[in-house]
């Protein structure tokens, strides 16, 4: 009959450690789990269902960082730009005030 056994979380992430260090089979074989549960942990892992921690990543998680790093410039532009229309607005604001108040100005005097 099999063992229906519970394993804690640091033990689940050192597996998937070694698994895709040496294999999740062979893991698997050294550590005594069963193959499936080694699959279902990595799986997890891989859905982000199961954090490594710091210092895990993996060449596929690396290409996601030197996107996010090509996309910073790109947001610090769009930040930028949206600085600049917030200024331009205030100005804008500012400058209507003006003309309105002196639009005041003119039609008191002319009366």
């Amino acid at each position: 009959m099999a063992e229906n056994r519970q394993y804690d979380h640091e033990y689940k992430v050192q597996s998937v450690k070694l698994a895709k260090e040496i294999g999740q089979a062979k893991a698997a074989k050294e550590l005594g789990v069963p193959k499936n549960t080694m699959y279902g942990w990595v799986r997890a892992n891989r859905l982000g269902n199961l954090d490594l921690g710091a210092g895990s990543q993996t060449p596929q998680s690396a290409i996601t960082l030197n996107e996010e790093l090509i996309r910073l410039p790109q947001q610090v532009k769009e930040q930028e730009k949206i600085r600049r229309l917030k200024k331009e607005n205030d100005f804008l604001e500012e400058a209507s005030a003006f003309f309105a108040a002196s639009r005041l100005k003119s039609a008191k005097t002319k009366k």
